[in-house]
């Protein structure tokens, strides 16, 4: 069985980056095998139609607006996954993965099996932001929510590292994304200098 297992989100965004942020973890802590995919969808939307047209089973990380407490995780299952993918839309990527999942399954080629895991996020209005602490907290979790569910469609996972061309580019991978943060004063309310120049000339 052909499995994606699929983070989506903008890191840039704070708690936005939820999503890619379980799939570069999970890149660094299990060997998966070859038919199963990594893949930081970002805010890639109908982009990522191929990628489900190929799998059979799907998987997908996300930060969704449940309306529960910030950092509650959720897990839902097929038939819900579009339901709660556009309740509550958060950004432009939720609009556009749920379209994707709309298109597929007109299509005929939208996989038989799809799970949802999401988090509530904690801040989101902080663009250049990471992910806040309990967010952060709920990655460990929400990837031993994925191992389990891989065992019970039958792929069973072990400790090691998947390599993978999948996923986004070094400079914006987690550890050194806030290693070159500026101070909060410059990147929390202002935006990033990395990112916004006009940000940069308020704060000299």
């Amino acid at each position: 069985m052909k499995v994606l297992v699929l983070g989506i989100g903008n890191v840039l965004w704070a708690d936005e980056g939820f999503g890619p942020r379980c799939v570069e973890a999970m890149a660094e802590a299990f060997a998966l095998p070859d038919h199963v995919r990594l893949l930081d969808g970002g805010t890639q939307g109908l982009y990522l139609l191929p990628f489900l047209e190929e799998a059979e089973a799907m998987l997908v990380f996300d930060a969704i607006d449940y309306g529960l407490p910030p950092a509650t995780m959720k897990v839902v299952r097929d038939g819900e996954v579009p339901a709660f993918m556009g309740a509550k839309k958060m950004s432009l990527h939720q609009t556009g993965f749920q379209d994707v999942v709309a298109t597929a399954q007109l299509m005929g080629c939208c996989p038989a099996k799809m799970t949802l895991i999401g988090v509530q996020p904690v801040e989101l209005e902080d663009f250049g932001g990471g992910l806040r602490p309990a967010v952060a907290a709920s990655i460990a979790p929400a990837l031993e929510i994925a191992r389990a569910e891989l065992a019970s469609w039958g792929i069973a996972i072990a400790p090691g590292r998947t390599e993978t061309d999948d996923l986004a580019d070094a400079a914006l991978r987690r550890d050194a994304y806030e290693q070159g943060r500026p101070s909060e004063d410059q990147a929390c309310r202002l935006g990033d200098i990395r990112f916004f120049p006009a940000a940069k000339a308020e704060t000299v």
